[in-house]
């Protein structure tokens, strides 16, 4: 037996950007296989999915809490804490781990202070890695604010990203 979608009462804080996450758990009425779909709407409307608003949607779909944090945890995409207002993300595939990501990767933490997948404390830049870009022909790439640049030394990185605030 199928039980019928109930609607979440209002979000006692008035933000409407939970009116317009409401509006898109009403649109995929509420099915809990629409958990991913609702996810990137939360992400794009909140920037980031902190652990109330997973626990928001977790009782919204009528699921566990551990599976929304789950689905949350396991897709790369998602992010549990703000991302600067820079991004830096390095490649680590195979093509561009064998010709010099591992050094870009190392002195860009050393510099900034911080690990793969963290923000400065001042949230200027977040430090990622992806799998693969897709780019091996222009190994190793690093991606500065969503464009791709193939070739890079941990030189060209620093200096790509010197104005970011950031460099001690």
């Amino acid at each position: 037996m199928k039980s019928s979608p109930t609607v979440p009462l209002p979000h006692p804080s008035a933000d409407k950007r939970f009116k317009m996450l409401d509006a898109t758990m009403k649109r995929h009425q509420y099915q809990q296989d629409a958990l991913i779909e609702i996810l990137h709407k939360a992400q794009e409307l909140f920037g980031y999915l902190e652990s109330d608003l997973l626990l928001y949607i977790a009782h919204a779909l009528k699921l566990p809490p551990s599976r929304v944090y789950g689905v949350a945890t396991f897709y790369h995409l998602f992010s549990l804490a703000p991302k600067g207002k820079h991004t830096c993300v390095v490649c680590t595939g195979t093509a561009c781990y064998v010709k010099g990501a591992p050094e870009i990767l190392a002195n860009l933490e050393k510099s900034a202070h911080i690990r793969a997948g963290e923000t400065t404390p001042d949230g200027q830049v977040s430090l990622l890695t992806a799998r693969c870009l897709g780019a091996c022909s222009l190994a190793p790439a690093v991606v500065f604010d969503g464009a791709v640049c193939g070739y890079q030394t941990a030189e060209s990185v620093q200096e790509r990203i010197r104005g970011w605030k950031y460099i001690s």
